[in-house]
């Protein structure tokens, strides 16, 4: 990231001095990609859950890795979502927020127990317990999408201190030193600013403590076999043989998230993760869509931070009807994550149960790519469309609320899914992506006065 102002990038910064720094960066800067037909990722995690990446240079690399829209989705956070919006109409390509949060699936709000309860759906830590995404969320609806959060984010600080204190039993008997939470994890994340606190918190806390002990290369190999036992692949050794390695922290996190936090992990209770129907109708009632994103068996992980493990396919048509009746609205999926056999499933299933899909690659590391080419493909290019409407969705919807996609006041509200998307993937090609509040409002007139 050498090419680019380091301000766009400061964590520390207030987001005005990044959003700042972009644009005078922007002044010598011209972009020239096809937006309409170029790749899009509605999945990048920033500073506000765990990521290399400011919601300004998450923007700023994504437009230079020539992609036409982008989304910000942080983890229990919706911090980033002023700054994002406002990067990605600085660089003039399409912006949409959302956020992830875990739900419970084991009982229902009818206080059934769902046949979901014992079996691991697309969270590799927890049976029971899901993610789930609220995409698109309108800008008028993030002051109740913060106040909503709120306490799903205590109840996850108060656990990640639980653990830090279960890692430090560890820490002290290996005579790696001992973690303080406050100046190693909270100072260092964006809590105070209302972002959110994850396990990688933690496990970059626990990656210093090996650090400071080893050092960077082999010796710390020898320490990760003496101190876990864990063998290291040969890929990931040798990444981490190489004192130099820009990537470090990050390769490192993957084989602790892998090997060492089962160890010391504590299962979230129903106060964090809420049961999932509790989810959906609050991103229903602030105009937001909540999403399924599939995970499906994994057979080799692309970031190293999963074992080989199975989740959802064994049970994917049964899954489907249930997320229909728990009120998500859409299916998320990451192309360069699963098989084309996976894929084709998943987009199959999304036809038959009348799910909008959302594509997007879960970007927390600096050795991802922000590429998605998969979504050029004949099979998949629908999801170019998907994303042009969604950007339509919470543009128009942040002028009013009708024009959600999904509302029951929606002006189109006649016509099939495949229809309304069609014409908002029409709208979000019609925006002034420099401009694209004003110019919603003016495609709310048009709509209204049946012009478009």
């Amino acid at each position: 990231m050498e090419k680019y102002t380091l301000a766009i990038n400061d964590p520390d910064s207030d987001k005005a001095i990044r959003l700042k720094a972009l644009e005078e960066w922007r002044k010598t800067h011209t972009y020239t990609g096809n937006r309409e037909n170029a790749e899009v990722n509605n999945h990048i995690h920033t500073i506000y859950s765990f990521s290399p990446y400011s919601p300004s240079m998450a923007a700023l690399l994504a437009r230079d890795a020539g992609l036409g829209a982008a989304g910000s989705v942080d983890h229990d956070s919706i911090a980033a979502a002023e700054e994002m919006l406002s990067a990605c109409a600085i660089l003039g390509i399409g912006g949409c927020v959302g956020v992830e949060v875990r739900v419970n699936f084991k009982t229902g709000l009818d206080g059934k127990t769902s046949p979901f309860a014992d079996r691991k759906l697309n969270n590799p830590d927890s049976a029971g317990i899901a993610y789930m995404t609220m995409q698109g969320i309108p800008r008028l609806s993030i002051p109740k999408t913060v106040e909503f959060l709120l306490p799903l984010r205590a109840e996850r600080l108060k656990r990640s201190r639980a653990m830090a204190n279960s890692a430090n039993v560890f820490l002290r008997e290996a005579g790696l030193g001992e973690i303080d939470f406050e100046r190693d994890i909270l100072e260092k994340s964006k809590y105070i600013e209302g972002g959110g606190i994850t396990d990688r918190h933690l496990l970059a806390a626990i990656a210093d403590k090996f650090i400071q002990k080893y050092g960077k290369g082999h010796s710390l190999l020898e320490g990760l076999k003496l101190k876990l036992g864990i063998s290291i692949s040969s890929r990931l050794g040798a990444f981490l043989s190489d004192p130099g390695n820009p990537h470090y922290l990050y390769d490192l996190l993957g084989i602790l998230k892998a090997e060492f936090l089962p160890g010391i992990y504590i299962q979230p209770d129903e106060k964090e993760c809420i049961p999932a129907e509790i989810v959906t109708t609050f991103a229903k009632s602030i105009a937001a869509i909540p999403a399924y994103p599939y995970l499906g068996d994994i057979k080799e992980s692309p970031t190293g931070d999963k074992k080989a493990e199975k989740f959802e396919d064994d049970y994917i048509e049964d899954l489907f009807p249930e997320i229909k009746r728990l009120g998500y609205q859409a299916a998320a999926y990451m192309p360069p994550r699963n098989s084309l056999e996976q894929l084709l499933k998943i987009k199959k299933l999304c036809t038959e149960w009348g799910f909008m899909e959302i594509s997007g690659v879960d970007i927390n590391s600096s050795r991802q790519s922000f590429n998605c080419p998969e979504v050029l493909r004949d099979e998949f290019r629908h999801l170019l469309g998907t994303t042009w409407a969604l950007i339509a969705h919470e543009r128009l919807a942040s002028v009013d609320t009708r024009f959600g996609l999904f509302s029951e006041n929606n002006p189109l509200a006649s016509m099939d899914l495949p229809g309304r998307l069609n014409a908002y993937a029409r709208y979000g090609k019609k925006l002034d992506l420099y401009h694209p509040d004003d110019s919603a409002a003016l495609i709310v007139l048009e709509i209204d006065k049946g012009k478009v």
